[in-house]
């Protein structure tokens, strides 16, 4: 009973509170029409806030983002509308907290999916928190990035990479988590190649110290120059060249790399040549063992 009057004692407070213009306020979403959204400010008046004090996005829909129970910041911008309300603005709560929030993005790396409006010269706009931002053509995608109409409408997954409250500035890149995410995908395929396994392939590129062989499944490797071949060479030339089809065999795959060695192919083929010529030796010397002179003579007939 007595934590029930303390909580009655705190609500009949906030009820009498003085709010006045300008101020910043929480209250929970009661009501969601197509001209307005009612909050439970726990005071003796309700707030609202009209659709178009509600995001800067262009295509923000109340009735679609918005429902009963979620809790949402505004700033008054009127005590009285006529009608006993409280008006409230969205917008210029967020034009508060938003850039604090992009900051703390940018600090953390988040990564956010954000939906492309528009296409403007040399990129793209999204919104963010309710703020018009920026995404420059070469950092929408991990690819070279020719149409950017062909974008508007798309979602992309995204960092925060400027903040600039003061001159309103926001930019962000899709580039550097389409990179990320495409390492990581990588490195799990990577991961599920097993040492020891025969891989076919293709020389994509000759260094001094070896041949990178692309495998497929985008996932290139290293045969080292000690690993072409069993006889010694001194050139990668001698053996290889670009556009090549090679076997090989998975040394490992350390660090998200792939070493190959063409050379363990050889050992393995050579060992199963000599095991082959050793099984016809023996084979052939069984024959002779088991055709004796006896043998000979008791076929011929007197």
């Amino acid at each position: 009973m007595t934590e029930s009057m303390k909580d009655y004692e705190k609500e009949l407070e906030q009820s009498f509170r003085k709010i006045e213009v300008g101020d910043l306020i929480s209250g929970t979403v009661v009501a969601v029409t197509d001209e307005e959204v009612t909050l439970d400010l726990n005071y003796y008046a309700p707030g609202v806030i009209k659709i178009e004090n509600l995001s800067n996005d262009p295509d923000f829909h109340a009735k679609e983002e918005l429902k009963p129970g979620d809790t949402l910041e505004a700033t008054v911008i009127c005590t009285d509308d006529g009608s006993g309300n409280i008006e409230l603005s969205k917008k210029e709560a967020n034009d508060v907290l938003a850039w604090d929030k992009l900051k703390e993005m940018m600090e953390q790396e988040t990564v956010v999916t954000i939906r492309i409006k528009e296409s403007v010269p040399s990129g793209v706009i999204a919104y963010l928190e309710g703020i018009r931002a920026f995404i420059p053509a070469s950092q929408i995608s991990a690819d070279y990035v020719e149409d950017t109409n062909a974008w508007i409408g798309k979602e992309v997954r995204a960092k925060v990479i400027t903040v600039d409250k003061e001159k309103e500035k926001l930019v962000l890149s899709g580039k550097a988590v389409a990179r990320q995410e495409r390492e990581e995908e990588r490195n799990h395929r990577i991961a599920m190649l097993v040492p020891g396994t025969t891989v076919e392939g293709t020389v994509e590129s000759i260094m001094p110290y070896g041949a990178f062989v692309n495998i497929g499944n985008g996932i290139s490797g290293l045969v080292h120059i000690s690993q072409i071949s069993q006889k010694r060479i001194s050139s990668v030339y001698e053996v290889l060249k670009e556009g090549q089809k090679v076997k090989a065999r998975i040394l490992n795959t350390n660090d998200g790399k792939v070493s190959l060695s063409m050379k363990a192919l050889e050992d393995i083929m050579e060992k199963a040549e000599d095991e082959e010529e050793a099984e016809a030796k023996e084979y052939s010397s069984n024959e002779s063992a088991g055709t004796s002179l006896g043998d000979l003579l008791s076929k011929i007939k007197l």
